[in-house]
């Protein structure tokens, strides 16, 4: 597998915070080389000065210093991770001694410094997720790779809802909130929408011409009824022609009314809906039949089991469907998912409300959930190994802490030279 680039440091090196492992190891080794390198170009300078007179005096206090500095500073760096040259010196070997106590700390600095609300709503803000979200669902591949994710997670979901706990929904929860909230004015409020858009006639189309098609295909029946009403006086001829014109009459007046959207009777039908749909909203005697009719409804040992068959075929329909990876309902999810994402992307107005629902959810979990996120870093910490912990902070910091060997090294070699300036001036 091809390891994903890194970043390159000043001196060329692959940045310890984002290489891998193996990266970072090398690094490491090739940082502790030099170091090395440093203090034996020291050692050597100041064995091949010694005991030379002249300028060569200079360089050799440099080179003295300089080793006293790389020795220092490689003590120190050292006695972080393990013991200098295995000897048990005290207040050395720290990170191993007090792991428990650094993981602690580490955990209280983050949960402190970063898992809060204030640093998560401004890192969301820059974020623009709702954007980057838009755009990525706005691609057809994308929106189909959610559908065909998310729909055996509804599937499995459908299917551990059983009967009997929907029954127990239903009954216990659903139906006694239905009888404490009024529902006159929300139905009336809905049939008023219904009937200022029109969307009923639709229905009302199906219902006449249904009537139409009935009556003109049972005329047997329509006679059947028409003769029942007849008195009991009449003679049966005079009932069959009536009857007839009857229903001649019958056929032609419901062929009207399905194909006439301006019939007197749809329009009367339209009236009576608008003004019940009035009447539900501010009538009281309106609201009150309408209430004492939800009370006898809700109240029906039927309406539980209604409403569970109708759960169980609405949810058997929905599995089926959602297991059809060809069918009409996923590739209706897909276009519905796409057109979301390019309304996320193009509406400003969507996608702010979108970031602040989200920056608001966010920022919730780390207030509420932060401090236990955090808690992570300690548990962590506290399962490793005393020289494991060590090995794996020298792994991801080590390599920068070689620059103070270096630095050590060289700040010695100048403060060296500076006092046998100093010594000599005096």
């Amino acid at each position: 597998m091809t390891a994903a680039p890194t970043t390159p440091t000043a001196l060329g090196e692959p940045d310890p915070f984002t290489g891998t492992d193996e990266q970072r190891r090398a690094s490491l080794r090739r940082m502790r080389l030099v170091a090395t390198g440093l203090l034996v170009l020291m050692a050597v300078v100041y064995l091949l000065t010694h005991d030379r007179a002249g300028a060569w005096g200079y360089v050799h206090a440099a080179a003295e210093a300089g080793m006293v500095g790389a020795i220092a500073d490689w003590f120190a760096v050292t006695a972080l991770f393990r013991h200098p040259m295995r000897l048990p010196v005290p207040h050395t070997a720290i990170i191993p001694r007090r792991k428990q106590a650094l993981g602690r700390s580490l955990e209280q600095f983050v949960s402190t410094h970063f898992l809060t609300p204030e640093t998560v709503r401004e890192r969301y803000r820059t974020a623009e997720v709702a954007r980057r979200v838009g755009r990525w669902l706005a691609v057809p591949e994308h929106a189909g790779r959610v559908v065909t994710d998310a729909s055996p997670v509804a599937v499995t979901l459908l299917r551990r809802i059983r009967a009997e706990d929907m029954a127990g929904f239903v009954a216990d929860t659903l139906l006694p909130r239905l009888r404490q909230e009024p529902l006159s004015p929300l139905a009336g409020h809905l049939l008023d929408a219904v009937v200022t858009d029109r969307a009923h006639h639709g229905v009302v189309d199906i219902a006449a011409g249904e009537l139409h098609h009935w009556v003109r295909g049972h005329p047997d029946e329509v006679a059947t009824i028409l003769h029942a009403r007849a008195p009991w006086w009449s003679p049966r001829w005079l009932d069959d022609q009536v009857v007839d014109r009857v229903y001649r009459e019958l056929v032609d007046w419901t062929a009207e009314v399905a194909s006439d959207p301006q019939h007197r009777v749809r329009l009367a039908l339209d009236s009576y809906l608008a003004e019940l749909a009035a009447d539900l909203q501010r009538d009281e005697t309106t609201m009150a039949r309408f209430e004492a009719l939800k009370e006898r409804v809700l109240q029906h040992p039927q309406t539980v089991t209604a409403a569970v068959a109708v759960w169980e075929a609405v949810s058997a329909a929905l599995q089926e469907a959602l297991e059809d990876p060809d069918g009409r309902l996923r590739a209706r999810l897909v276009e519905e998912v796409a057109a979301f994402g390019h309304r996320l992307e193009s509406d400003p107005v969507l996608r702010e409300r979108a970031d602040e629902l989200g920056e608001e959810a966010v920022a919730g979990a780390v207030s509420r959930y932060g401090a236990e996120l955090a808690t992570v870093i300690s548990t962590t910490v506290d399962r490793w190994d005393g020289q494991e912990a060590a090995d794996r902070i020298e792994l991801h910091v080590g390599r920068d802490l070689q620059f103070i060997r270096i630095n050590g090294t060289v700040v010695g070699a100048l403060v060296g030279l500076t006092l046998h300036g100093l010594s000599q001036l005096l």
